[in-house]
């Protein structure tokens, strides 16, 4: 490290090169080593009324642990994530820090924000890496609570009412738990064995209980788990599974796929993998249409197939929902983005299969009710782009098979559950939920907020009981 060092400017971080990564799975960001860590913790100008707290969804004290990075006590900056979070491995790689945390940060306002996500990061690796675990409780209370559900939201609900003493099992559809941090986000932004799965153990190691394969509403149902299984309370964190389409003429072709289903046969499944047996399409041209987190990942999985690859989204770059530095990753790895570009048909050979997709040209026109300025068809400006595949990536709602099983659980007319945002109750007494199950497709961090308001409910629940 230089003597003298810009400290307005944050300590880089090491990544794979961009052709290099372009043709692996393997993680593109390397993250801090200790040094480095040490360097950027000494950046954090400990705010009295550290506004990056409040810019967390689940209130990390980031001050506190920041401080530890920077004396070197990394057990201790552990602890005061653990307080917080059950997922910091996750979170530091996935969180959208930028507009958080970081978004926050008073270093930011006349240089770059202090890297809070990147040592998140490294304190959780630090830890794998070290042994060490959050402490379970010495006892249990005896009262039992079901989580449906094992991805972010569930699995935090689940920490924090094991942390509370309460017995608690998770119930997850798939094979795999971790739910959308193992079907949705590929290797190469986060790593399933090396970070995903020591996660999961740690909720585990709280004792918490974890069954796979169990499907709620067809293997049983939530009034069965109370009624007859003897659980006290409910935590529905079932997600939002059920892609969305756009309805154009040509989308039952062969060679068309949601995101979700692409991600989930290369993820879950371990199509990437040339020892696995599932079978994934090996295209030479694909086209993404959206411009989501999931767009990205989906561009960067097939690119790394072997695939030239374009997204087609309807904005500008500016109205991009995807991380900044996912755009940036994908930029770097060759992916073309075809911006204020709509989908207007997709085109077939004699034998069904997708050959091109027929777009128009958008401009943009008034903002609409998401404050976001509307895009309009400019007429005439219809063009071909050669594909041989199309992810629609339009984003997803909740499979409404639990709804639909269970008595007294309101829904709104996206399929959503209703639930209060601070406590997770919903219609039907006795039963919380949250994320993407309740809000739609979100963020990982805003899941596991609402799986704290979800414990946060239960307890207070259970307590007067």
């Amino acid at each position: 490290m230089e003597e003298k060092r810009d400290m307005m400017k944050k300590v880089p971080v090491r990544e794979q090169e961009p052709l290099v990564r372009a043709a692996n799975f393997e993680e593109v960001c390397l993250g801090y080593d200790e040094a480095e860590a040490v360097a950027e913790a000494e950046r954090c100008l400990n705010c009295r009324n550290a506004k990056c707290v409040a810019g967390c969804p689940v209130s990390i004290d980031i001050p506190a642990f920041i401080q530890e990075v920077k004396e070197g006590r990394f057990e201790e900056a552990a602890k005061v994530i653990a307080a917080s979070s059950a997922l910091p491995a996750v979170c530091g790689r996935v969180c959208p820090q930028e507009t958080q945390c970081e978004g926050q940060c008073i270093r930011g306002v006349k240089g770059e924000a202090v890297s809070i996500g990147k040592l998140e990061r490294f304190v959780a690796d630090w830890s794998r890496e070290h042994g060490f675990v959050p402490a379970a409780p010495e006892k249990t209370n005896g009262k039992r609570v079901a989580v449906i559900g094992s991805g972010p939201a569930g699995l935090t609900c689940a920490g924090d009412l094991a942390k509370l003493g309460y017995e608690v099992t998770i119930f997850e559809a798939l094979h795999e738990p971790g739910g959308v941090l193992t079907y949705g986000i590929p290797e190469f932004r986060l790593p399933k064995e090396g970070v995903v799965g020591p996660e999961i153990d740690n909720v585990r190691k709280l004792g918490v209980k974890l069954e796979t394969n169990v499907v709620i509403g067809k293997s049983i149902t939530i009034d069965e788990l109370m009624e007859e299984e003897g659980f006290e309370a409910v935590f529905i964190g079932s997600g939002a599974g059920l892609p969305k389409f756009m309805g154009i003429p040509g989308e039952n072709a062969n060679g068309v796929f949601s995101a979700n289903e692409y991600l989930t046969r290369s993820n879950l499944m371990k199509a990437f993998r040339e020892d696995h047996d599932t079978p994934i399409m090996n295209a030479k041209k694909a086209v993404v249409v959206g411009g989501g987190n999931v767009a990205m990942d989906a561009a960067r999985t097939a690119l790394r197939l072997g695939a030239e690859v374009h997204i087609v989204y309807r904005r500008s770059e500016k109205e991009l929902p995807a991380r900044a530095e996912e755009v940036h990753h994908a930029k770097e790895e060759g992916i073309v983005f075809n911006l204020l570009t709509n989908p207007a048909e997709i085109l077939t050979d004699e034998n069904g299969w997708v050959r091109g997709i027929v777009c128009r040209r958008m401009e943009l026109g008034e903002p609409d009710e998401s404050g976001r300025r509307r895009p309009v068809e400019v007429a005439g400006s219809e063009f071909e782009i050669e594909a041989d595949m199309v992810i629609m990536a339009l984003g997803t709602s909740p499979n409404p098979l639990i709804s639909s099983t269970t008595k007294g659980l309101e829904v709104n007319r996206w399929k959503c559950i209703i639930a209060d945002e601070q406590n997770g109750k919903t219609t039907k007494e006795g039963v919380y939920a949250g994320g993407d199950a309740v809000t739609g497709a979100a963020t990982v961090i805003l899941a596991m907020e609402a799986g704290r308001a979800g414990a946060r409910g239960i307890d207070a629940y259970l307590s007067q009981r």
